[in-house]
């Protein structure tokens, strides 16, 4: 199949180089120079434009960094160029009113799209074992699991378009809210004289358990290897949880739900990276709440 794959960053150029492992025709464009030549020793042909790669597509994808490059590169490269028969599917996380404006945009210009966040990082999407949640239609959703399935190990069809944006940024408020609680649930055990690791064994078999703590340790040392055995280095930035927490933040105050411990999350991780913490992984914060975060 002919791919179009649109914005090669940590998390796109691996999906595109998997898309093109898989044995398809992988277009790639972006504006860095070193993501495309990435992409090119990775098997992509490099396009010329954006317009160029969706010329004569099977399928366009996007990885995009917020709704409103979304929703400009749709507008006015994608519809006028890509062929009305080609499947779209947006990857970005965004928010929900940006995606369903496109969703219905692109099936009134002839097209069907899909939007289809992920879930799972940058190691993830290297390795082909992404999470996807897909909004859209039964039949998008059946033309796009083919190609997801090659990208990702779960592919879940979360309802209609926006749909997945939903999910992505309602599981995230909730990774968000959970890690900032096992950060200080560590840092209040130290300061009570426990020891960390015994600590990790007991609520790792406790009502306590969560994925923060057992799969995502925020503690050097302590559980299975994370970014925190790599001064947090690597992983999922705090500036992208900021992001999720702040879409989450929104679609909240438009639906009219209560939302408080994400809030407060968002509070949190504005704090970190306003101390210079943008850039490393988003477990950092416990260095920030135990009060010895230094800005790099």
């Amino acid at each position: 199949m002919r791919v179009a794959f649109i914005g090669l960053g940590n998390m796109g150029g691996g999906m595109a180089a998997n898309l093109a492992k898989a044995g398809h025709e992988v277009a790639a464009f972006d504006l860095s120079q070193a993501a495309l030549d990435r992409a090119k020793a990775n098997g992509c042909t490099i396009a010329a434009s954006a317009e160029a790669a969706v010329a004569n597509a099977e399928a366009v994808v996007t990885m995009l960094p917020a709704g409103k490059h979304v929703a400009e590169v749709y507008r006015s490269t994608v519809f006028p160029n890509a062929p009305k028969s080609a499947l779209l599917i947006d990857c970005s996380t965004i928010d929900v009113a940006t995606a369903k404006s496109v969703e219905a945009e692109a099936k009134a210009s002839g097209f069907v799209m899909v939007d289809a966040p992920v879930s799972g990082g940058i190691a993830a999407a290297d390795g082909g074992t992404l999470t996807f949640m897909v909004g859209g239609s039964d039949d998008g959703f059946a033309r796009a699991k083919a190609l997801l399935d090659k990208m990702g190990k779960t592919v879940i069809h979360a309802g209609d378009a926006g749909a997945g944006q939903a999910a992505k940024i309602c599981n995230n408020m909730l990774l968000g809210a959970t890690m900032a609680a096992t950060c200080e649930a560590f840092v209040l055990a130290e300061k009570l004289g426990l020891d960390a690791q015994t600590f990790y064994d007991i609520s790792s078999k406790a009502s306590g358990q969560s994925w923060s703590m057992t799969s995502y340790c925020p503690v050097p040392g302590v559980g299975p290897e994370t970014p925190a055995d790599r001064n947090y280095d690597g992983g999922f930035a705090a500036a992208l949880m900021l992001k999720d927490l702040k879409l989450a933040m929104e679609a909240a105050k438009e639906a009219g739900a209560y939302t408080p411990m994400g809030g407060e999350a968002e509070e949190l991780y504005q704090r970190f990276v306003d101390r210079g913490g943008a850039g490393k992984d988003f477990s950092a914060l416990i260095k920030m709440i135990d009060d010895s975060w230094v800005a790099p």
